[in-house]
């Protein structure tokens, strides 16, 4: 596991570096500064996850100067210290946007928990974060790419149940796009004007996934100085994706199940139930069958999530897709690494379409990026793909079962469209440049469905 980035901040050379070596004997990768100044350059150059910062420092107080640093980078925690706590500062401190207040000496016993928590708290803001969230235009169900059975299935499943408010299960492998058929459902819904807040249940440890799913009531333990909405709350009246429902504890699963019955939960601390009207898309890639033979999953929170399930295909059940999908990654990746759409040649989508994409369309989209990184020239190849992936389809017969049937045409009908682009519907013109002749061109149009 990566170990979280620490920024100290104190003007004091000696108490700094003590912190420094402790923390760094804890396996944290620690970054220094002796004044606010120095803080926000080492905060631009190695964006830490949690910042140790002095309350008096020679350009600032850090009290105030935790504004500036919510402000500037709010996925970053921040930890105020002081040799001379008070109250009222420790008060102002949380409605900055510290995360908490300590006085050194006295609190030395929590710097380590405190930044386990913090740094974990840094990692939920990275991936559950709607502002910092990808953009969710790209999950529509007309942004699903593939025209394969088992894909078209599943995507006509997904339509028929987003208008509903039943809740969704999506199973299948790591990377098969269970997050992009989730937003789809909610941007498909009657709730689209409304949140859609995703969580990742296996990234957080049970306690922290609890305050964040639930919130809490201020008081309710160590550091809790002011109350928190929880995430299904701020998806009210709209939907909540809980991706790796698999690895959620096990005793946290009978809250979930009382939201799915009842629309109620009661928070950290707090004796009264909240009520919310939240709609529950899953995911995960384990058996949960097994997992409730195993009895680390409730049987009957299964069948209240299972309502409506949906299974994704591995990528290698549908390879007939992996030219259409390689073709959109490219032209996502030209324009990101602004270069132009370079040609394809027929031997990487063969290569392509003979690996067995362990990881899925996930894996497919960063072997593109990593091949138009690597691309010298303006014409992609097989050369151009990880060396493992060219020795293992190498090491396949071209006459496997993974393409062997359609490969050339959906390598041909990949190519009609990028012609018919070329000559923007123009069929006679390209029906010249195919060097076909129109009837064969119209009969391939319909035969391809374009």
């Amino acid at each position: 596991m990566k170990m979280s980035k620490i920024l100290i901040v104190d003007d004091e050379d000696q108490i700094r570096k003590l912190l420094a070596r402790m923390l760094e004997l804890e396996g944290y990768e620690i970054y220094q500064a002796a004044d606010c100044k120095t803080a926000l350059s080492e905060m631009k150059r190695a964006v830490p996850d949690v910042v140790l910062c002095d309350v008096f420092l020679p350009d600032g107080n850090g009290v105030d100067f935790v504004v500036r640093l919510k402000k500037e980078f709010p996925m970053s925690e921040v930890i105020l210290l002081t040799a001379h706590g008070n109250i009222s500062d420790g008060v102002q401190a949380i409605k900055n946007g510290a995360f908490d207040y300590i006085t050194k000496g006295d609190d030395n016993n929590r710097i380590i928990p405190l930044l386990s928590q913090a740094s974990e708290k840094a990692a939920k803001n990275k991936s559950v974060n709607k502002e910092d969230r990808m953009d969710e235009r790209q999950y529509s169900f007309d942004s699903i790419i593939g025209s394969s059975r088992l894909l078209s299935d599943a995507v006509s499943l997904a339509k028929r149940v987003s208008m509903t408010d039943v809740p969704v299960l999506l199973t299948g492998e790591t990377g098969t796009g269970k997050e992009v058929f989730a937003q789809a459902i909610h941007k498909n819904s009657l709730r689209n004007k409304k949140s859609f807040v995703a969580v990742n249940c296996s990234a957080f440890s049970k306690e922290l996934l609890e305050s964040e799913m639930f919130g809490y009531k201020a008081g309710a333990f160590t550091g809790a100085l002011k109350d928190k909405k929880g995430l299904f709350e701020e998806a009210d009246n709209g939907t909540i994706f809980l991706d790796e429902i698999g690895e959620m504890a096990y005793d946290l699963q009978a809250k979930l199940l009382r939201i799915l019955e009842s629309g109620e939960y009661i928070k950290i601390g707090e004796t009264k139930p909240t009520k919310v009207n939240v709609r529950v898309i899953a995911a995960t890639n384990r058996d949960l069958v097994q997992e409730i033979e195993n009895g680390s999953f409730r049987e009957d929170l299964f069948y209240r999530l299972s309502v409506f399930r949906i299974q994704l295909p591995a990528l290698r059940e549908h390879p007939e897709d992996i030219p259409l999908l390689a073709d959109s990654f490219i032209r996502s990746f030209a324009e990101k690494l602004r270069m132009s759409i370079p040609k394809i040649d027929s031997s990487f989508y063969e290569v392509l379409c003979r690996y067995t994409w362990k990881g899925n369309v996930r894996e497919l989209r960063n072997v593109i990026e990593r091949s138009m990184i690597v691309c010298n020239g303006e014409i992609l190849t097989s050369t151009d793909l990880p060396i493992d992936i060219q020795q293992i389809s190498e090491n396949k017969s071209i006459g496997s079962s993974s393409c062997s049937d359609f490969e050339l045409a959906s390598i041909e009908k990949l190519h009609i469209i990028r012609v018919l682009e070329y000559t923007k519907g123009n069929k006679t013109e390209a029906a010249r440049l195919l060097k076909i002749g129109l009837t064969t061109l119209y009969r391939k149009i319909e035969e391809y469905g374009l």
